[in-house]
């Protein structure tokens, strides 16, 4: 069994999986996996640098910080300094949300990488094992096929907004990012199951149980 989750920005999907996870699924992030895997490849840094320069890479100040906070070697690899400074993903995600080509061509670089962790994953598991992968464009890379059960998690825009805001990403930002996505109302409807978050943890909770309770008998 393999459950995928999706939904909008802020609508609370991680928080979905790791209920999931403590009712024995084993969890896969996909953003987690590009964060921690996919941007720290030396192949894909090279790439972006050459797309879009030093621009979405820390400044050397910030490098030389980040780098002797975290205890991690400096991204990139090469005796040029400006090459080795880590990547800044906040600069990166503020330039491939603010144009539709550059966003397309980070996707066309990252995903195929990403598939192939997730496929190292599922294969190294044993046979019974359920999965839960939380993916944010299920739908928007048509998806639906690798999973037994497609869930969306949702919640109204202002929910939304706040917990984006809560996140330290300003409203004005919060809004133009939700409203570049899949419309919310195109994942409930291809959606195989929908939990709505807009109530506490304890609303999300009784839902999972809910979810989960007829899988056991499956």
């Amino acid at each position: 069994m393999i459950i995928g989750i999706t939904g909008g920005m802020g609508c609370g999907k991680s928080t979905a999986a790791r209920m999931l996870s403590e009712r024995g699924f084993a969890r896969l992030d996909a953003d987690q996996l590009v964060r921690e895997r996919v941007l720290g490849e030396a192949e894909v840094l090279a790439a972006i640098r050459e797309k879009f320069g030093d621009a979405v890479f820390t400044s050397s100040r910030e490098g030389a910080g980040s780098a002797a906070s975290s205890g991690a070697p400096p991204s990139g690899g090469t005796e040029n300094g400006a090459a080795r400074r880590p990547l800044d993903r906040a600069k990166l995600a503020a330039r491939v949300f603010a144009r539709e080509a550059d966003r397309l061509w980070l996707e066309a670089l990252v995903h195929p990488r990403l598939f192939l962790l997730w496929r190292e994953a599922l294969l190294a598991a044993p046979r019974a094992q359920r999965w839960v992968i939380e993916v944010p464009l299920l739908f928007e890379k048509g998806l639906e096929n690798w999973f037994d059960l497609t869930v969306c998690v949702a919640s109204s825009a202002a929910q939304q907004i706040a917990r984006l805001e809560q996140r330290g990403v300003p409203a004005t930002l919060a809004e133009q990012r939700i409203f570049k996505q899949l419309p919310l109302a195109t994942k409930l409807a291809r959606a195989d199951l929908v939990l709505w978050n807009d109530g506490g943890l304890s609303s999300l909770e009784k839902q999972i149980g809910q979810m989960v309770a007829p899988l056991r008998c499956s």
